[in-house]
C-alpha cells in the first residue's frame, strides 16, 4: 500500500504555515528597517515581558540553542539594544537586559505585533482562541517531554 500524506490537513505543516506567514509579515513591515531578525525580536520580546535574564534562562524561554542565542545577544548588545553583564553570584553566569534604546523600540513594535496577531485570528472566538493557544502549549510540552525521554534513553544505552 502507497504511503501518502495530505499537507493540508498535516498539523506540523498547518502550524509552520501560520508561522512563517506571519514571521514574513512581521518581518517585512516592522524588523526589516531596524536591522532585525525574527529570532532578535524574539529575545527582545522575552526580555521584554521577562525583564533581565540570565542567557540560560533566555535560551529557555525563546526556545534557542545557546550558542546561536549568544550570537544574537552580541548583535543585540552592538547595535545598543541590550546590555550583556557577568552575573552577581555567578561569574560564569551571563545576565542579558534591554538598554532604554531596545525598550524605546519595543514599545514601537509590539503594537505592530499585536495588529498582525489580530489580523491572524480575525474569524475566531474569544474561546476558540483560548482553546488554539493550549492546544499549542501542550503539543510543545507534549514534544519537549519527548525529546527528553529520547535524550535519556540515548544515555541509558551508551552507559549500559
Amino acid at each position: 500500500m502507497k504511503s501518502s500524506l495530505n499537507l493540508s490537513d498535516y498539523l506540523p505543516y498547518l502550524v509552520n504555515r501560520v508561522g512563517t506567514v506571519i514571521a514574513d509579515q512581521f518581518g517585512e513591515e516592522a524588523l526589516a528597517r531596524h536591522g532585525l531578525s525574527i529570532a532578535m525580536w524574539r529575545v527582545m520580546a522575552a526580555l521584554s515581558a521577562n525583564g533581565r535574564q540570565r542567557q540560560i534562562d533566555l535560551a529557555e524561554l525563546t526556545s534557542i540553542d545557546a550558542s546561536t542565542l549568544s550570537r544574537l545577544v552580541t548583535r543585540l548588545v552592538r547595535t545598543g539594544l541590550a546590555t550583556r553583564t557577568r552575573s552577581a553570584s555567578s561569574n560564569r553566569e551571563v545576565v542579558v537586559a534591554l538598554s532604554p534604546k531596545g525598550n524605546a523600540l519595543m514599545a514601537r513594535l509590539i503594537p505592530l505585533a499585536r495588529a498582525i496577531e489580530a489580523d491572524a485570528r480575525a474569524g475566531l472566538s474569544p474561546e476558540e482562541l483560548s482553546v488554539l493557544k493550549r492546544a499549542l502549549r501542550r503539543m510543545y510540552a507534549n514534544l519537549k517531554e519527548r525529546r527528553a525521554a529520547a535524550s535519556a534513553m540515548r544515555t541509558k544505552r551508551a552507559a549500559g
